[in-house]
Order: structure tokens, then C-alpha cells, then sequence
């Protein structure tokens, strides 16, 4: 049975971190490509990092990157993003997804005011 559990959302000042993590199960995120996408209000999705599953390369949305820092933990089975000096504009809803399929958790909200 296939699942993604965001958590680690919550509020925070401008300025602060937060850390998402994504425990999965059904599968091994070392075997998939992995991503961290956000629904901002008013917003389109967008997609905020992601991490390949051989060399564990990354990319990253302007809008984060030198903020956001998206790994993996292989034993854990766990995607994370770290986030740092967060912006009132990265309010939203965090989503981790599979790339092959886009099989997504429930997300998890962030809030930065």
C-alpha cells in the first residue's frame, strides 16, 4: 500500500525555518524521483524542489533556491525539505510527490507571517 505522510508545517516569522518531512511507505523513495510542490492561495502549483533517485541531483524553483534544500533519507525512507529564511509569500500547502505518477500525501501547511 502505497502512502506519503507530509508533517512539520506550522507557523513561523518571516526570517525563520521550518523542516517538512515525508515518511513513505509501499515503496523506496532511493528508487523514484522525488518532489516537494506548494498551492499557494490564489496561486497555481508550483513546483518547489526535486530529487532524482540515482546520484540525488536537485533542482529547485527560483523562488526557493539558496533557501530550500530538498534530501532524502534512504534508511529512513523520509523526503525532506528544509526551508530557511522564509518569506510571507512561501504561505501555503506542501505537497511531496512521486514524480513517475504524481502519487501525492495530504500535505502539510505552512503559514509564515
Amino acid at each position: 500500500h502505497v502512502q506519503l505522510v507530509e508533517s512539520g508545517g506550522g507557523s513561523v516569522q518571516a526570517g525563520g525555518s521550518l523542516r517538512l518531512s515525508c515518511a513513505a511507505s509501499g515503496f523506496t523513495v532511493s528508487e523514484r524521483w522525488m518532489c516537494w510542490f506548494r498551492q499557494r492561495p490564489g496561486k497555481e502549483r508550483e513546483g518547489v524542489a526535486m530529487i532524482d533517485s540515482d546520484d540525488g541531483d536537485t533542482g529547485y524553483a527560483d523562488t526557493v533556491k539558496g533557501r530550500f534544500t530538498i534530501s532524502k533519507d534512504n534508511a529512513k525512507n523520509i523526503l525532506y525539505l528544509q526551508m530557511n529564511s522564509l518569506k510571507t509569500e512561501d504561505t501555503g500547502m506542501y505537497y511531496c510527490a512521486r514524480v513517475v505518477d504524481d502519487y501525492r500525501g495530504q500535505g502539510t501547511q505552512v503559514t509564515v507571517s
